[in-house]
């Protein structure tokens, strides 16, 4: 029988396997590179939530002071239905409240704190130099950075909040100039059907689909909805915070699978941007974009990674 199914098999496998090498290297040949408004190698996380209080203005005016090119923000829905830029429901962490932003209207919400813990960064707590203490409106945010590209995460699977940040998002004409997502597939999806035209981030799900297409030579053949790669490096979270012998042995397995640099080079000639999150610390950044050639990085810390980019003379602006 083997005599009869090799002959037949092994010329479709090699043909499979040559073709998906081809491809995967000259993806042009079958996808038409996306075409996204922004290219960003600067991205504030929370506006650069290691030297202000995060998400909020003043720490927005600061980073697009220092050149940054994009600002992270996360979103939330207040009683009364307005969006709020503000990571956490509960405003313990960050105001010192035990109450839920979705349990208070806009103008009950309490001031921040004075300080806030770096959540990326244990041990430390930002010193702002600015009186700012308030959690500001989507819309606020949007009427002062007209022209700045805004990573949103919608932080939880609310059909409300997505509609109303869409509706904000094309009030002020800024389809061109945001992506949005989370790492919950059914959020994700959800705002890919509620405003296509917007960039998609990939969700925690789809990276999933994207490293088995990946490792299965599948990849160069599949169209992709996503605009955005948004990862952290495992190895840099292991070497900030404590973690147990089988959760480090995940995240290395997680980093051996995820962080290849041909993958991101495969997505970057389809037009498909790869940002790394949260980096913090110059040799963070020189991996990033020295070795891992991504296209940006967040970071907590903009002063920083302007610093960094300057040096290198990769920055937009020089």
């Amino acid at each position: 029988m083997y005599q009869y199914v090799l002959p037949v098999v092994l010329p479709l496998f090699g043909g499979y396997v040559l073709s998906s090498f081809i491809l995967f290297r000259c993806p042009e040949i079958l996808h038409n590179k996306k075409k996204t408004k922004f290219r960003c190698r600067h991205i504030s996380h929370r506006g650069g939530a290691g030297e202000n209080r995060e998400n909020t203005i003043a720490a927005f005016k600061h980073a697009v002071r220092l050149g940054t090119e994009m600002l992270e923000i996360d979103l939330q829905l207040t009683a009364d239905k307005q969006v709020v830029v503000c990571h956490d429901n509960n405003l313990s962490r960050v105001a010192g409240v035990d109450c839920n932003i979705s349990d208070l209207d806009y103008k009950d919400l309490p001031p921040l704190l004075e300080k806030i813990p770096v959540q990326f960064h244990p041990g430390a707590i930002s010193h702002p130099d600015n009186n700012d203490r308030d959690i500001p409106l989507l819309s606020t945010v949007f009427e002062a950075f007209p022209d700045i590209p805004i990573n949103i995460d919608i932080k939880y699977d609310s059909d409300e909040l997505i509609e109303k940040t869409n509706e904000l998002i094309c009030k002020y004409e800024r389809e061109h100039l945001c992506a949005w997502g989370n790492v919950n597939s059914h959020i994700t999806e959800r705002c890919h059907r509620h405003n296509s035209n917007i960039p998609l981030i990939f969700s925690l799900h789809r990276c999933g689909v994207l490293l088995l297409l990946y490792y299965t030579g599948l990849l160069p053949f599949i169209p992709i909805k996503e605009s955005y790669l948004e990862v952290m490096l495992p190895k840099v979270m292991l070497r900030r915070f404590e973690v147990s012998g089988k959760l480090r042995m995940i995240c290395y397995i997680a980093d051996w699978l995820l962080i290849r640099p041909s993958l991101f080079k495969h997505l970057e000639k389809r037009g498909i941007q790869t940002y790394l999150w949260v980096l913090n610390d110059e040799d963070e950044f020189e991996l990033a974009f020295d070795e891992l050639k991504v296209a940006g990085v967040m970071t907590d810390y903009p002063t920083k990674l302007s610093k960094y980019l300057r040096q290198n003379i990769i920055f937009s602006g020089e």
